[in-house]
């Protein structure tokens, strides 16, 4: 089920109502209810695969179980790569194995070795990537004594698989989300009323902004070859701002849905593109990610309590690794190893914590050199998803080669950039106007967290109304959300 689709429009008063008015009073019915509400939400998609979830779900419980009763470190081991083992096995069949037999049926093939390898013919669960690392980061802090089990399955399934993160985050944490399931709630307005804003909000990233932006990245990724460089450069920007309005935008219906229940996620993003260097832009991109990857695999490699040739280590490690985690095709990998490399200078010389606070905090305009090194963070990104979006290697060659050279001067005529379903003059006005909010509310949670807060009634609705209206206008082709696919 699709959080922009008539049956989620449908499916959320219907459980909303069930929650706050009928099973309210009884904190075993609401997480009961959450529970069949997500598991719906997820069989909606392809009830087949949802064995996987339910077994996932049992395993890290029952072993989260186990690691915390061991008598000795050896039998916590046992448990705790169990758990890892499994699940990363149920990981790599269903998302890898088709690209490692590909890749080394063509290494081998390079170096004159013909050898077949048989392929699976599945489909890649959706979600798999996100309640996998839910429940690993469970047993993770089970066996790291930062938290202790749950006896109630009811509840420790609720934290795996609720339907507003359940099939693209965030990357939830137990010691996080777990005391929310386990405790009453009761409705609070003014937190609804924040999350009705961080919904309008999500809707009007995905839908007018990023499904609009799709239309024409695809269009010039798709017919690269057709186009001078100064149009390629457009697409990969669009691209760029589409990825970013898709997930965040999904992160900020969650987030906001999550809010109508009474309870809170973890932030995922926090204005990534006034980011004024490649550190301060993985801060602010995919939160979760980015930390649990700190957690779980950079620190307990040393971190940067090492040599500096291990820190390099370490930081090449976790950014490839990240690659993978998004898809099994080497363009990811090639992404996160040029991210790898944009920040290992910064590692080397120690300044990758030097931008900590908000770009321009208390004042409407950054400084000159605030805007290069914005400006500059943004171009590099840009160039990197260039990769990310790109079919395979040759197309991203081909690609980026088609930036730099003499046509990047050439100016775009209306008749290359035709087909959208808003004209590209448009659309670019709006993702301006865009920008201009993000830019005006980057020092809240969302961007329109807080405007119109000191305005008459009537004109905060209107405000609302705007952007509800804008976002049904401006509809164009349904496009499924980016992160579905890993």
């Amino acid at each position: 089920m699709l959080f922009n689709s008539l049956g989620f429009a449908l499916f959320l008063p219907v459980v909303f109502f069930l929650y706050w008015f009928v099973t309210s009073k009884n904190l075993k019915a609401q997480n009961l209810l959450l529970l069949a509400a997500s598991y719906f939400f997820y069989s909606c998609w392809d009830y087949r695969f949802l064995f996987l979830l339910v077994f996932s779900t049992f395993l890290d419980f029952y072993t989260g179980q186990r690691i915390y009763r061991a008598e000795n470190p050896r039998s916590k081991k046992f448990w705790l790569w169990l758990s890892v083992g499994v699940n990363l096995g149920l990981l790599g069949v269903f998302k890898y194995y088709n690209f490692f037999v590909d890749s080394l049926t063509g290494a081998l093939a390079s170096a004159g070795v013909g050898v077949s390898f048989n392929t699976l013919d599945v489909i890649l669960p959706v979600g798999i990537s996100f309640y996998t690392f839910h429940g690993l980061s469970y047993v993770f802090d089970i066996h790291n004594g930062r938290s202790k089990p749950t006896d109630n399955f009811v509840d420790y399934s609720v934290f795996v698989s609720f339907f507003p993160l359940l099939v693209a985050g965030p990357i939830e944490r137990a010691t996080h989300l777990l005391p929310q399931i386990e405790k009453p709630r009761k409705f609070n307005y003014p937190q609804a009323v924040n999350g009705m804003r961080q919904i309008l909000w999500g809707y009007f990233k995905k839908v007018a902004i990023a499904d609009n932006c799709a239309e024409y990245a695809n269009m010039i990724f798709n017919n690269h070859t057709h186009y001078p460089g100064s149009v390629l450069v457009l697409g990969a920007v669009l691209f760029s701002i589409q990825i970013y309005c898709d997930f965040s935008g999904y992160s900020d219906i969650a987030l906001g849905v999550a809010r109508l229940f009474g309870i809170e996620l973890l932030r995922n993003f926090a204005f990534p593109f006034f980011s004024r260097d490649i550190a301060e832009f993985w801060r602010r991109w995919h939160i979760s990610l980015s930390s649990w990857f700190k957690d779980y695999l950079y620190i307990p490699l040393g971190g940067s309590k090492v040599s500096t040739a291990k820190r390099v280590r370490n930081t090449i490690i976790i950014f490839v690794t990240s690659g993978l985690w998004h898809g099994a095709a080497w363009t990811y990998v090639v992404w996160g190893a040029l991210n790898a490399l944009y920040i290992i200078p910064s590692v080397l010389m120690k300044s990758n914590r030097s931008n900590l606070d908000i770009v321009a905090q208390g004042k409407l305009f950054p400084t000159f050199r605030e805007v290069v090194a914005m400006v500059i963070t943004f171009a590099l990104t840009t160039l990197a998803l260039a990769v990310f979006r790109s079919a395979d290697i040759p197309h991203a060659i081909s690609f980026i080669g088609g930036i730099f050279n003499k046509s990047i001067l050439t100016v775009p005529s209306g008749a290359m950039l035709m087909g959208g379903s808003v004209n590209i003059a448009a659309l670019l006005i709006i993702v301006l106007i865009f920008m201009v909010m993000e830019w005006l509310g980057r020092e809240n949670r969302f961007a329109n967290e807080t405007t119109g807060d000191n305005w008459p009634r009537p004109f905060r609705w209107a405000f609302y109304f705007v952007i509800a209206i804008s976002t049904l206008y401006l509809t164009g082709i349904p496009q499924q959300f980016v992160y579905f696919q890993f």
